[in-house]
């Protein structure tokens, strides 16, 4: 599999949040970083969302990335008929090889049949256009119900997007969230993350960790992951806590980021 960086390796930068930035990060930038850090893929979620684009944004990026034979990575919120239209459109256009989705967005929570319903309608599309979808594990669903979509569904053209934090949310580690969903595992977000008791030892904070310093098992990952060969691509993301103000959690952002990479381009798992 190949490694590359995400819009959300820069969540502070980006925005937007309750403290955007005065200048957010951009499209070009995320290229930029890619490119200097000599990485193959760049994923680009719904914190920088492709609809907002004008058709001479999207013309832009789909220039750039062509110049730096980039893999370019689409991802979105909200699974809905008009969202994977729309979004497919957009991947095709970009060259996109995967399409990831959150299922849920603001008032949308599908039951799984629904999901696995609709995602059945647009099987043709998917293969016409050679693009994988890969459904994200984020929070609602527990990783039983996600493989379970998987196998209804039945095809190479949709896996999973495997965040390595998202299922604490359903109650769920990562060992054990990795072994079932390792079989359907299109494309990994690999987010290092530390668990700690609060001072009064009743209860206990998840909070970001820079990629190769907290509890995820990066070599438990890859090999439950070898398994199966069918993840295409790796990307860093991170949960940065915040410091003193704005501009010294972007600084320390950027740090973690190019910590991060350094740390995973020196593992024997990723191709270029």
């Amino acid at each position: 599999m190949i490694l590359g960086i995400s819009s959300f390796t820069f969540g502070w930068a980006i925005g937007p949040n309750n403290h955007s930035p005065v200048k957010p990060m951009t499209e070009s930038d995320l290229v930029a970083h890619a490119v200097r850090w000599g990485l193959p893929c760049l994923q680009i979620g719904d914190n920088l969302p492709f609809h907002s684009f004008t058709d001479e944004r999207l013309n832009t990026l789909k220039e750039i990335v062509t110049k730096h034979q980039l893999r370019i990575e689409v991802g979105a919120r909200g699974l809905t008929a008009k969202n994977l239209v729309d979004y497919l459109t957009i991947s095709h256009h970009l060259k996109a090889p995967l399409l990831r989705f959150i299922i849920d967005g603001p008032e949308h929570e599908p039951r799984s049949s629904d999901v696995v319903h609709l995602i059945k309608d647009f099987l043709p599309e998917l293969k016409k256009a050679n693009i994988t979808l890969g459904i994200e594990n984020h929070d609602r669903f527990k990783a039983k119900e996600l493989a379970a979509m998987m196998e209804a569904v039945g095809s190479e053209h949709v896996g999973i997007c495997l965040d390595c934090v998202n299922s604490m949310g359903a109650g769920e580690g990562l060992e054990y969230v990795a072994e079932v969903l390792a079989p359907y595992t299109v494309n990994l977000h690999i987010k290092d993350f530390m668990i700690e008791r609060i001072p009064s030892k009743m209860g206990f904070t998840i909070s970001g960790a820079r990629a190769g310093t907290g509890m995820t098992n990066v070599p438990m990952l890859m090999e439950k992951l070898a398994n199966y060969n069918r993840c295409q691509s790796a990307v860093l993301e991170q949960w940065v806590p915040w410091q003193q103000d704005l501009i010294q959690t972007i600084e320390q952002e950027n740090k973690w980021a190019e910590d991060g990479v350094r740390f995973l381009k020196s593992l024997p798992y990723f191709s270029s």
